[in-house]
């Protein structure tokens, strides 16, 4: 039975069955489908199912969930609640979880833990969210390289446990600086007389604490790493990283990526109150009716020129529609190429050459076949041959404008997948109504 099945059959379960029953419909789902199944349900339902979880798994449910969702939660949980939750975490999951209640709740929860907890979650918290410091987990296995591998080993059987997604030991010298890793194939494979020098990884990279997650995620995804370590300034070990941490950020990233281009907020609860949901969406609504009215202002200038010549007025959408898809091709393909780190100062002029060409050999294709289209429709050899210039020049605008677009409102501090394509919209609609009209209220004069 599919994840979509067995949601249809909790949600069906609602008021039926008996309480055991329903508990054993939840625990057939995986702990990310749970929190799937709290924010694809209205609030009275919601509170339902979150009454059905065990107390032992609801904190890995909670660390799942969106701020809206989550907050929404816990407003019905107390103090030790939250704290029991919080327990069954690992340090870098605890803060993520933290990190996303509200402040007054979260000083609840740490000054409910005890010292030693409280004091590794606080290292981790003093890191920004979205940095290495806010993503690694204190919770290291260290060794020195004077060892030799017989030790190592004992001292692992006495453990008896490794932290998760450990796949190799961290090597410190007696400041606890960093020197390298040890793979635990190494240990597996090698004598057991040698040394962990001997043996250990000098060139395996250390993460700098204050470096964005962002470039964490790209350096992972380059050196196909499970684990990494973190330094500070000093090159002190602080922590490490996990492959789980930055696929939540690479999740995340995406998620921000697809619902920002509608100027949605990636943590909004899909069944928010109606209030809530109207009051963000309309900055956005309003946005664009601004550049509306722009665009149609430009119109009312040539208002006399189209009531001349009425084809003007059906080819308008023409223009406009071709400059904005070419636009957001190229707008998307450079927003791409800067999250990848593909796109830098150094190559951004080769990049926007590059487009404007394809945009010449684009729009003299396609200019070329709209007008004869139009001459051919409306009988007008002058009427095709002014759709055609004004496409070719609304096009080359437009791939021009999404080209440098993104590296332009990243230095104004604005983020580009919100931004870009309401600019580049106004851009390319103004553009090709002013040519479109300007060279026809000329060529008509």
């Amino acid at each position: 039975m599919d994840f979509e099945e067995r949601f249809g059959q909790v949600l069906r379960s609602y008021g039926a069955g008996t309480l055991g029953e329903r508990r054993h419909l939840l625990r057939s789902l995986r702990v990310s489908e749970v929190a799937d199944l709290l924010e694809a349900t209205p609030p009275k339902v919601r509170r339902y199912i979150w009454d059905l979880i065990d107390e032992d798994t609801s904190g890995q449910v909670l660390q799942h969930l969106g701020e809206e969702v989550l907050n929404e939660v816990v407003e019905g949980m107390n103090t030790a609640q939250l704290v029991a939750a919080a327990d069954d975490l690992e340090v870098d999951d605890q803060a993520d979880l933290l990190q996303q209640l509200p402040d007054a709740i979260a000083a609840q929860v740490l000054n409910s833990m005890d010292s030693a907890d409280r004091q590794r979650l606080e290292s981790v918290l003093s890191y920004p969210e979205d940095s290495a410091g806010g993503l690694m987990s204190t919770d290291v296995v260290t060794v020195r390289p004077r060892h030799a591998l017989e030790i190592v080993s004992r001292y692992l059987r006495l453990r008896k446990e490794l932290p998760k997604n450990t796949d190799a030991l961290l090597v410190v010298n007696s400041r606890n600086e960093y020197v390298g890793a040890l793979p635990l194939s190494r240990i597996l494979t090698a004598a057991s007389s040698v040394t962990v020098r001997e043996v250990m990884e000098t060139d395996a990279p250390a993460i700098p604490v204050d470096m964005p997650d962002r470039e964490v995620a790209a350096i992972f995804s380059a050196e196909d790493l499970v684990s990494a370590p973190v330094v500070n300034p000093a090159g002190k070990l602080l922590g490490r990283i996990t492959i789980d941490d930055v696929v939540d950020v690479i999740k995340e990233d995406a998620d921000e990526v697809v619902l920002a281009r509608a100027g949605l907020d990636p943590d909004e609860d899909t069944f928010a109150p109606v209030l809530r949901s109207a009051r963000r969406r309309a900055l956005w609504l309003g946005v664009n009716l601004i550049t509306a009215f722009l665009a149609a202002a430009v119109i009312n200038v040539f208002e006399d020129t189209i009531v001349k010549v009425v084809a003007l007025a059906v080819l308008l959408p023409i223009v406009a529609s071709m400059g904005g898809i070419a636009g957001t091709q190229t707008l998307t393909l450079v927003i791409r190429g800067l999250a990848l780190g593909h796109i830098n100062r150094a190559n951004l002029l080769w990049l926007v050459n590059r487009e404007f060409a394809v945009a010449i050999l684009n729009g003299l294709l396609w200019a070329s076949l709209v007008a004869l289209a139009a001459a051919t429709v409306f009988q007008d050899l002058l009427l095709g041959g002014v759709i055609a210039v004004a496409l070719v020049i609304n096009l080359l605008v437009a791939v021009v404008s999404g080209s440098l677009l993104p590296s332009l409102l990243n230095r104004l501090s604005i983020d580009p997948v919100i931004a870009g394509g309401v600019i580049l919209t106004t851009i390319t609609d103004v553009t090709g109504f002013f040519v479109f009209l300007g060279l026809a209220a000329w060529a008509y004069a």
